[in-house]
């Protein structure tokens, strides 16, 4: 069984984020049996905080893995280049790309800092809130080679973006050519409220058609907040390769401390078989 173009590499691996928190141990064992599983297509990147560098790579060398990684560097560009350091350091990692918050208020300076590793090689990812990835602020990071990285939720309802706002950011992205990756909030396919926290959540599949929307000139904002599981799943699979394929390029993965929840979702809905 083949996970579907629309969904492959979609998920990174964030078990090590709230709210999964899961011990590192866990995490390396889960993400290297990962690999093997029938639905592998489906993951991307591990994701490490850079402060946990050097207990993710003494775990891999206890179990005889490398890994290509994903860094988060909460300390943003002034942090940057020791993350590279120690992550070069570490012979079991292999530092593919970096997630950091970006000023937007000092844009220039930190595009200027981010540049040498970028020449590199990095991907690197800019996070900023919705409303501040203007179409300018878009531009100047697809013009500098930098990714960007929106928020869709998190443990409090301010933390997820008005429809709004995430509307207009992945408008933004789309007009400027300047692929992005979501994180937080997207482990189901279809928006919905958790009950056992009462937060409101946009879903994955919503968020590819609001992108898609805008691709295609339409309001993205009419997807974000559609509750119509069977509707989705539709024009999901209505999508032709070259559509996905330009989806896809686009939104390049999402964040996530599940891959099974997304996965459950996807065969619930006829997307993915089941096995």
């Amino acid at each position: 069984m083949t996970i579907p173009a629309v969904a492959q590499r979609l998920f990174d691996d964030a078990a090590l984020f709230p709210p999964g928190n899961a011990t590192m141990p866990d995490a390396v064992a889960e993400h290297v049996g990962l690999g093997s599983a029938w639905y592998a297509e489906l993951v991307g990147r591990f994701i490490c905080p850079a402060g946990r560098l050097a207990e993710l790579d003494a775990e891999l060398n206890r179990s005889g893995s490398r890994l290509a990684v994903a860094v988060t560097v909460p300390a943003g560009p002034d942090g940057l280049p020791d993350a590279v350091r120690t992550a070069g350091e570490l012979p079991c990692i292999d530092l593919v790309a970096v997630e950091l918050p970006v000023p937007v208020e000092s844009l220039d300076r930190a595009i200027e800092q981010l540049r040498p590793a970028i020449e590199d090689g990095l991907q690197i990812f800019a996070e900023l809130p919705a409303g501040e990835l203007t179409p300018a602020v878009a531009t100047m990071l697809a013009e500098a080679g930098v990714l960007a990285k929106l928020r869709t939720g998190g443990t409090v309802q301010a933390a997820f973006p008005s429809r709004d706002a995430l509307a207009a950011a992945v408008t933004s992205t789309v007009a400027a050519g300047l692929p992005f990756k979501c994180t937080a909030g997207l482990h189901h396919a279809v928006a919905h409220t958790d009950p056992a926290t009462g937060l409101a959540h946009y879903g994955f599949l919503n968020v590819l058609l609001a992108v898609r929307a805008a691709q295609t000139g339409a309001d993205p904002r009419e997807p974000l907040h559609n509750a119509d599981q069977r509707s989705l799943a539709d024009q999901v699979s209505a999508l032709t390769p070259d559509q996905v394929a330009e989806l896809r390029g686009q939104l390049r993965s999402i964040g996530s401390c599940s891959v099974t929840e997304p996965l459950e979702d996807l065969q619930l809905l006829g997307l993915v078989g089941t096995r």
